[in-house]
């Protein structure tokens, strides 16, 4: 039974198109799922943690300006009531987040405050002023009644705030009051607006949440959250003090969420309220590039299965046509002589084509091999394996734009063995090959996969290093000193012990700086220092 082979052709394109198109999908939607993963997770978790030094930022330079304004003689006993008014007032209209400060005698009673609110009145049982008379002392947030009462509240929504408070002390260091400070938590939406308005610009359905570290409340998120328990496995991560990103499920339809997260853990002497930073963004609107870009490749990978089809109907009625006469020339070429194409009883073109190309294939297979081989020989040194000049001018090429590339610096030794003229005339030419040889392997064994080691000739080698743009000199003087170490220990050769040194020349080429002709140059000079010097030792030439 024949095949035909437009039919063949043409359902073997589209579905090689149609499996090239699923492993692309599934290829492609991986990668671009960690990538994007990668990308907005560490988005996420900078936020985060930019929040949270902003909060701590900001805690740590009101807690400064109320210690400063402890300092002053205003509140020195005794009290310059007028003067403690007028301070307290102007720190409230330069910083409208304190929405009341006041000092209190070392009993809690209010002897000045803004607005004279809670004047004369004793607030000993407050925490703001017990532990403010121990030191220095920073609140959580938290609802306060009675002040609420007593501040304009336009919203008519709770009001809560953060709580500051410092111990006055005398010359002598006696406690004679507190100064307290009540701060609106409102600047933390100050705080979460300049963090977030940018952040949803680039991503869709953003959410933050800060935790307080007491009852894992939610101090600041979406309005039917706050006031609310936080139990996720993310809040526990940033407890621990990492700044970093997850993929987790929350509620009761187990949504995936991109979340980035941080701790705040207090700037400079300001030890931090723990407060965590929780920002993430629902999974399915993280990854909807992706999706989509997965549909694009369906999509494209169905159309191309199509149009090669088509293509491939047309293909293969054009190719069967001039099928014999591609066969006898391909056997022609490859033989010299005519050939007659033989029988099949299927796929009768296919299997002579199939035949032909295969006699042709392995002829050329030979040509390229004996190619290859005599490619290989003009660039490698005979009786070292190592390469040679040329060699060393085609790796340079690549290690240049390379090094370009990373702003790193290539370093050049420039090797010349002491005593080996010595071998050759006393032991013969052969034992200095056999020298040679093994010099070589030392070398090789001192250098990584990326780097090269040339013979130029004679007893010379040329070692080119990649090395950073920071330290090369220390780095190429590790490697150049492990060399000498190596060619200085012994070296059997038919029984015989045999000493041999090496001397070192170095340069630094980077990409700032000359040509590698000219770094080679320097890296030769240098060698003949250490020769004139002493030998067995490296020098180093800088490049101009």
């Amino acid at each position: 039974m024949f095949l035909n082979l437009r039919t063949l052709l043409s359902s073997a394109f589209a579905v090689m198109i149609i499996l090239l198109t699923m492993l692309l999908s599934y290829v492609i939607g991986n990668q671009s799922t960690r990538s994007v993963e990668l990308s907005i997770g560490s988005s996420l978790a900078a936020e985060a943690y930019q929040m949270s030094e902003k909060l701590d930022h900001f805690m740590w330079s009101r807690t400064g300006e109320v210690e400063v304004l402890s300092k002053l003689n205003a509140f020195q006993v005794p009290v310059d009531k007028k003067e403690a008014d007028g301070l307290l007032n102007q720190l409230k209209s330069s910083l409208p987040v304190f929405t009341w400060v006041g000092f209190l005698d070392s009993k809690g009673n209010v002897l000045s405050s803004t607005d004279n609110i809670l004047l004369s009145q004793n607030i000993s049982q407050r925490p703001v002023f017990q532990e403010g008379s121990k030191g220095t002392y920073i609140g959580d947030v938290h609802d306060a009644v009675l002040l609420s009462k007593l501040l304009p509240n336009p919203s008519g929504e709770a009001l809560q705030f953060v709580d500051i408070s410092v111990p006055v002390h005398t010359g002598e260091g006696l406690v004679t009051g507190v100064l307290a400070a009540h701060l609106s938590w409102e600047w933390s939406r100050e705080v979460e607006k300049s963090i977030v308005t940018p952040l949803k610009e680039r991503l869709k359905d953003v959410e933050v949440f800060v935790v307080s570290q007491k009852n894992d409340t939610i101090l600041l998120g979406p309005k039917e959250l706050v006031g609310k328990k936080m139990t996720d496995e993310t809040l526990q991560k940033a407890r621990t003090g990492a700044n970093s990103w997850t993929v987790e499920s929350y509620g009761r339809d187990n949504e995936s969420y991109l979340t980035g997260y941080a701790y705040g853990d207090g700037y400079q002497n300001y030890p931090g309220l723990g407060w965590s930073v929780i920002i993430r963004q629902p999974a399915d609107v993280a990854f909807a590039s992706v999706h989509q870009l997965k549909r694009n490749i369906a999509y494209s990978g169905l159309v191309a299965a199509v149009l090669f089809a088509v293509m491939g109907w047309f293909v293969a009625g054009w190719i069967v046509r001039p099928l014999n006469n591609i066969t006898k020339t391909a056997d022609l070429l490859s033989t010299g002589a005519k050939v007659e194409i033989p029988a099949s009883t299927r796929f009768k073109d296919v299997a002579v084509l199939s035949e032909s190309l295969r006699n042709l294939v392995n002829h050329l297979t030979k040509t390229e091999n004996k190619l290859s081989y005599m490619s290989d020989m003009a660039l490698h040194d005979n009786l070292t394996g190592l390469p040679n000049r040329t060699a060393l001018d085609e790796f340079l090429a690549h290690a240049v734009s390379k090094a370009k590339q990373n702003r790193s610096t290539l370093s050049f030794l420039y090797l010349d063995l002491d005593g080996f003229k010595k071998v050759n005339d006393t032991l013969g030419h052969a034992t200095g090959d056999a020298l040679l040889q093994e010099v070589a392997f030392r070398l090789l064994d001192c250098t990584r996969d990326n780097e090269i080691v040339a013979r130029l000739g004679g007893d010379e080698f040329v070692v080119i290093l990649h090395t950073s743009a920071t330290k090369p000199m220390q780095e190429a003087e590790i490697v150049a000193s492990r060399i000498i170490s190596k060619i200085n220990l012994p070296i059997i050769i038919q029984g015989e012990n045999i000493h041999v040194g090496c001397s070192v020349g170095a340069a630094v080429w980077s990409p700032d700086g000359a040509d590698t002709v000219e770094t080679l140059r320097l890296a030769d000079e240098a060698l003949y220092i250490s020769k004139r010097s002493g030998k067995n030792r490296i020098t180093f030439e800088a490049a101009c």
